[in-house]
């Protein structure tokens, strides 16, 4: 980690779901394994909170898994050890894992994720995306000339639609607030949320879309989900609307994106996730001039090591002195 970093420049922004978790039966408390790799400050963080690190092994009660990219590997772990009974995954999202965990699922295995945990870098980042796209610095970063042509939209009083109801969403709400914006919340619940205007239900998203100057991705990905953004879609949009993804590439149909901007239907799309991702060299959307792209960097791991520590210190001590868990993962609907 970087030494000049600050400590505890960020905090958990936490949506309700993610408070409430509590297993109806608690796992039994016992040694902690951090896999693939027992990184020292995760190992220090469960140390903080009164816990045992060791290694894998029949004693093994509590998982502290730190990779997104071998999640068919925590299938093996958990198939070879069914005593284990809380596991703690490293992101907020957990798509990579559904397999995994739809295959594991049980009644005595509880799961956390860092949801809510990295929600202010996440946000900060979204709104640098929707004030670039907004100000036209696709283009301008691209310009090899002086182009004098007054071009360029304010934030201010715009409709802000924002696609779920996280962390994530939570903390952009406060970041826009001195833009006097208008911001609408869409969920799988028509359930308020704090600083909204609204907050709809997903079923009547098509009728939100046309009011909307930035529409806001931030939800989870699951098979409900996926390319939720697609033609119809972007056709409801306004012409001069923009577009942010900063939760998961395929929640948007990226070929009817490519289409979309190429015939001007919207003004343009910030993105730091896609789909494929990474996104291959020679895509159009590298080339399209209404498109800035970021490659998958709202957070980095100098923002996000001290709050997964923070993450797994509060959940070792729900753990250990059965107590509420933070970030509970419902198997059932993929976050």
């Amino acid at each position: 980690m970087n030494q000049h970093q600050p400590q505890g420049q960020h905090r958990a922004v936490l949506s309700d779901d993610a408070q409430l978790g509590i297993s109806a039966t608690h796992p039994t408390p016992g040694p902690i394994a951090i896999l693939p790799e027992p990184l020292p400050q995760f190992a220090a963080a469960v140390e903080q909170a009164g816990g045992t690190v060791d290694v894998l092994s029949a004693g093994t009660r509590g998982l502290i898994w730190l990779s997104y990219a071998r999640a068919a590997e925590l299938g093996e772990v958990l198939a070879q050890n069914p005593q284990i009974g809380w596991v703690q995954l490293p992101w907020a999202g957990v798509d990579a894992f559904s397999a995994v965990l739809a295959r594991h699922q049980r009644d005595d295995l509880l799961v956390t994720s860092a949801k809510g945990a990295y929600a202010q870098p996440v946000a900060e980042h979204a709104l640098a995306l929707i004030l670039a796209s907004l100000r036209l610095l696709p283009q301008r970063a691209r310009a090899r000339s002086w182009n004098a042509e007054p071009a360029g939209t304010s934030l201010y009083g715009r409709t802000v639609l924002i696609v779920g109801a996280g962390g994530i969403a939570r903390e952009l709400i406060r970041l826009l607030e001195p833009f006097g914006t208008r911001i609408v919340i869409v969920r799988r619940s028509s359930t308020a949320v704090p600083g909204a205007e609204r907050t709809v239900s997903i079923d009547v998203l098509m009728s939100e879309l046309p009011q909307a100057d930035v529409v806001v991705l931030a939800a989870a990905l699951t098979s409900d989900s996926h390319h939720l953004v697609g033609a119809r879609e972007l056709d409801a949009m306004k012409p001069d609307a923009h577009l942010i993804n900063i939760a998961r590439g395929p929640l948007i149909d990226t070929d009817a994106l490519v289409a979309t901007l190429a015939s001007g239907g919207i003004a343009g799309a910030a993105l730091d996730v896609t789909e494929p991702e990474p996104l291959p060299d020679g895509h159009p959307l590298w080339s399209e001039p209404r498109c800035l792209i970021t490659p998958h960097m709202a957070d980095t791991p100098e923002m996000t090591a001290p709050l997964l520590a923070e993450r797994i210190r509060l959940n070792v001590a729900a753990f250990l002195g059965n107590g509420r868990f933070v970030g509970v993962v419902d198997p059932a609907v993929g976050y």
